[in-house]
């Protein structure tokens, strides 16, 4: 028995000693910031560098990038090589009598090519790859601060929650001491047992409420960590290791409607990039159209080649020489082809107006939206800022006059119910207030990390 005892004694060292290796590997391979205060500006900052959203944007902006480079081609000059060898069987040459052929050959020229003219194309292309870039820099600004919004609501969403479990917690344990006072007052014989059965469905009833609040604290860090591009390890199940610093605040925020209104759809990078696409699709309406102009370019160029002819007729006689000249082609009737892309461009065109038109519609009734949910949320937190104190007082005159004999326990559990509705009232008044601030910032072009560091 002591030699078993000795075996386990040792096997529980050795597995404790590998569980801490394996906590001091997790521990190493934690990032710092996990395990330190988090502020939202920290939060906006750390979605900047690692959010997936806003890497495979960033991926997108910079293959936008190389469309423009395409698109430049156009009106820049080509530069090509060329060379050949071919070899040719004797026998499948023919020849006069006293003459000669060789069956080799090669050649060998370099060659430069610039378009001058084609209808207009190449200063549409010039123009089309500065609208691609600044379309593809709104469209990232775009996914960025849609992503940054989604942080401050998950971040403020995880306060909230934190925040509901000190109020149910304080509930529980309220109703808790009531249960217990009228455990002694029962056992004392001056209550009934009904009232100690009331008190007990009382705390009964309010736990379910702590442990929601439990779950819902759970999900909304795990909820921030996937935004902020962490991934859990495994070996964590529900305590997620994110402590956040800031807190609810109902810090003013002034806004005036028409101003912000005329700031969105100045500032707002969708109508930004749309207003690039509608150009891009008016360039290719110029560019359509080219097709019935002709199109003229230079070139000159240097060749090589084996001689054919002049004696000797050998692989290392060559001729060489310089060559220059100008081309025109002009398509006279292409079978209706540039008529098609022309109607095709002009319709996209058309369509690209009237998404504009319809996204700056959007966008001020979002704002109108954000604006009124703004003061709503507003004169929630206003009408809540003396609620609590009262419901406070409430429950100490309720708890007096029940200790008096002049009150009845229901009189103390209906004001500790409500002081529990009054503090779960502000904290979401709190909470939907900023939520309200930060979605209405949002919809007026606002940066969100500067409005989350100048909050």
């Amino acid at each position: 028995m002591k030699k078993i005892k000795i075996v386990l004694s040792l096997s529980l060292i050795c597995f404790a000693g590998k569980w801490n290796a394996l906590a001091q590997n997790a521990d190493t391979n934690s990032p710092a910031w996990i395990s330190q205060p988090l502020s939202l500006l920290q939060s906006l900052n750390l979605a900047l560098q690692q959010n997936a959203s806003i890497l495979k944007a960033k991926n997108d902006l910079e293959a936008s990038l190389g469309v423009v480079v395409q698109t430049r081609a156009v009106a820049l000059p080509q530069l090509t090589a060329t060379g050949q060898y071919k070899y040719t069987d004797p026998n499948a040459i023919e020849s006069f009598p006293g003459t000669s052929q060789p069956n080799q050959s090669w050649n060998a020229g370099i060659q430069i090519v610039q378009s001058i003219y084609s209808g207009g194309k190449i200063v549409a292309a010039l123009r089309a790859a500065s609208a691609t870039k600044q379309q593809a820099l709104a469209q990232y600004q775009t996914t960025v601060a849609d992503t940054l919004l989604s942080v401050r609501l998950a971040y403020y969403d995880t306060l909230l929650a934190a925040q509901q479990i000190t109020v149910h917690e304080a509930s529980v344990n309220l109703l808790q001491k009531e249960f217990e006072d009228q455990q002694h007052r029962l056992d004392a014989g001056t209550v009934p047992k009904f009232n100690l059965l009331r008190a007990d469905v009382a705390v009964a009833n309010e736990r379910p409420n702590l442990i929601q609040a439990k779950n819902n604290y759970r999900i909304a860090k795990n909820n921030l960590s996937n935004l902020l591009g962490y991934n859990l390890p495994r070996e964590i199940w529900e305590d997620v290791p994110l402590n956040l610093s800031d807190s609810l605040d109902n810090a003013p925020f002034e806004v005036n409607l028409p101003d912000a209104i005329q700031q969105a759809l100045g500032k707002r990078s969708e109508l930004i990039a749309l207003r690039k696409t509608e150009e891009l699709q008016r360039l290719n309406v110029t560019s359509a159209k080219s097709g019935y102009k002709p199109t003229v370019s230079v070139f000159a160029g240097y060749g090589w080649y084996n001689a054919q002819f002049t004696p000797p007729v050998e692989l290392d006689h060559d001729i060489s020489g310089w060559n220059a000249g100008a081309q025109l082609q002009w398509d006279i009737f292409d079978g209706m082809l540039t008529h098609g892309k022309v109607v095709q461009a002009k319709s996209l065109y058309e369509k690209s107006e009237n998404d504009l038109t319809d996204q700056s519609r959007q966008i001020e009734l979002e704002v109108r939206t954000d604006y009124s949910d703004f003061i709503e949320a507003k004169e929630v937190l206003d009408s809540q800022e003396k609620v609590q104190e009262e419901a406070d007082e409430a429950l100490r005159e309720a708890k007096s006059r029940a200790d008096a004999g002049t009150g009845t326990q229901l009189d103390v559990l209906d004001s500790e119910t409500a002081l529990t509705q009054a503090r779960t009232t502000q904290i979401q008044a709190l909470h939907d207030y900023d939520t309200a601030r930060a979605k209405l910032q949002r919809a007026i072009g606002e940066d969100m990390v500067d409005a989350a560091s100048a909050k």
